[in-house]
């Protein structure tokens, strides 16, 4: 399994940020701030979505690479 990709990271990041503005907008009455790391929130969690599905496809792509280079190794021998 490979690393995490800026997306996945920057989308985590992203979650953080909007979870804490939601506390404080809690805390302090201020739906606005709440709304709008509510909305943060939800963005970084599509963004770490992209970003897994763009490291499930690079993982698979790997995969078959992997699978025609044995096969062709076989098949030399």
């Amino acid at each position: 399994m490979s690393i995490i990709n800026r997306d996945e990271a920057e989308g985590k990041w992203e979650q953080v940020k909007g979870t804490v503005k939601e506390k404080v907008g809690e805390t302090t009455g201020d739906r606005d701030l709440e709304a709008e790391g509510d909305l943060q929130n939800a963005g970084g969690e599509t963004q770490e979505t992209w970003g897994k599905f763009k490291r499930g496809v690079s993982d698979t792509i790997d995969s078959v690479g992997d699978a025609i280079k044995n096969t062709a190794n076989n098949v030399n021998r």
